[in-house]
């Protein structure tokens, strides 16, 4: 079992480099997708990363789940690594748009918070059962401004603590600032 996180802000080329790295390290891969088309633009931003994943020249199986997002991961992990006795890599791009959308299926919920933690420690357990290799994309929304409203400011609070619990259980842990990788968890100061 490997599980890597690859961090970063908006358009910082986490994406780009979650890819080269599978296509690295296997000769085909998994490609899990956690976005929902809702707009014409969020369209044009799925349809830009099946582009990118179409011409790479690599074999891509993409799966697309938005919420079952450990259920799927342990699936995956029977059908590739147990029934077929392999040892399948799959990406996961991205654990904040699989946070939003748990969180805004349950943000009338006064637990929604709770509920969501609860479904993030499912897929850590998840993570650490699983036989392959992960790599799983997420965003570092703490780094800007603090959101104007309620809903916001949960959102950026649970989606640091997830990618902290992720980032714990993860055996390599890259930030991806201006499209370059800088990996942290070797570097990890210990108390």
């Amino acid at each position: 079992m490997v599980v890597v996180l690859v961090t970063g802000g908006a358009r910082s080329g986490k994406s780009a480099f979650a890819e080269r790295y599978v296509e690295r390290y296997a000769e085909e891969g998994v490609y899990v997708a956690t976005a929902q088309s809702f707009d014409e633009e969020m369209e044009r931003r799925i349809a830009t990363h099946r582009s990118r994943r179409d011409t790479a020249g690599f074999v891509w199986k993409t799966v697309e789940e938005p919420l079952r997002l450990p259920e799927c991961l342990e699936a995956l992990d029977f059908e590739y690594n147990v029934y077929r006795s392999g040892h399948t890599v799959v990406l996961v791009d991205c654990l904040t748009l699989w946070l939003s959308n748990l969180l805004l299926q349950w943000e009338a919920e006064p637990d929604a918070e709770a509920r969501c933690l609860a479904r993030v420690d499912e897929l850590v357990a998840v993570l650490r059962r699983f036989q392959g290799t992960v790599v799983l994309v997420t965003n570092e929304v703490g780094f800007g401004i603090v959101p104007a409203t309620p809903l916001g400011r949960l959102y950026r609070d649970a989606a640091g603590r997830m990618n902290q619990k992720v980032a714990a259980a993860a055996d390599q842990v890259f930030l991806v600032a201006s499209g370059i990788p800088i990996e942290l968890k070797s570097r990890e100061y210990r108390l």
